[in-house]
């Protein structure tokens, strides 16, 4: 089954995404396919095999982004609807997309999925300079989410006041766009040294979870290199489980 909606998000303007302001960013309406999208939702992973991050330290004075974690990695136990997506967003026609969008570059992707509970929320921050940009799937619908619940994803203009290696609050910033995360709708925003971006504190219900899907490309930095010489990958993770090397 074709997961992605090649049609939905060709149609996106490469120079239209790149003069946006306050950086580039684009959501995309109908990323996936009616068919694919319901078939992932229905077969997200189990909250039981996540890592729960509580009260992480951040670099620069940042509040903790307290969420449950799952890291791709090739050896991870998955339903067929995930393992046909991912092998998508690794062929060649999804990679072209993002090149048409962010440049020629070279880029190393990797995937996590991140759900959150009442409270999580996202602090004011830029992205790790590794980071060219970040696609955002949404996977809540209106029905298993409650719009009062909060979760925007908000675009964060900072009038260019601050470095990316500072913590503004919510209050410091200017709103610049507040995306509605759930539907088949997806997110992609290119790293700038002003590419602000946070969520407010989730008001939901407890035993509700907030979920999506994170594309990153990365770029070779000399970080990623050093990391790959020591068997991880770009964000840090052993590229194969412990498990998977003992056997």
């Amino acid at each position: 089954m074709q997961h992605l909606n090649l049609a939905s998000i060709q149609i996106a303007s490469p120079q239209d995404f790149q003069t946006r302001q306050p950086y580039p960013w684009v959501s995309l309406e109908n990323p996936l396919t009616p068919d694919g999208y319901e078939n992932l939702r229905q077969t997200m992973p189990d909250v039981a095999g996540f890592n729960r991050l509580v009260g992480v330290k951040r670099a620069y004075g940042q509040a903790p982004h307290d969420r449950y974690l799952l890291h791709y990695r090739p050896d991870l136990e998955l339903a067929a609807p995930w393992k046909e997506f991912i092998a998508e967003l690794q062929g060649s026609e999804y990679q072209a997309f993002l090149r048409r969008m962010l440049g020629p570059h070279k880029f190393i992707l990797t995937f996590e999925w991140y759900y959150a509970w009442e409270g999580c929320a996202v602090s004011p921050h830029c992205d790790a300079v590794r980071k060219l940009a970040t696609h955002i799937f949404y996977f809540n619908t209106q029905e298993d989410w409650n719009p009062a619940w909060g979760g925007e994803i908000l675009i964060l203009d900072s009038g260019r006041r601050f470095r990316a290696h500072s913590a503004p609050s919510f209050d410091d910033l200017n709103v610049a766009a507040s995306l509605e995360p759930w539907g088949n709708r997806s997110l992609l925003f290119q790293r700038t040294p002003h590419s602000w971006h946070g969520v407010r504190p989730l008001q939901c219900p407890p035993g509700k979870l907030r979920k999506l899907f994170i594309v990153t490309i990365n770029v070779p930095t000399f970080q990623v290199w050093w990391r790959n010489v020591r068997g991880k990958d770009p964000d840090g993770f052993r590229i194969r489980s412990q498990q998977a090397v003992a056997r």
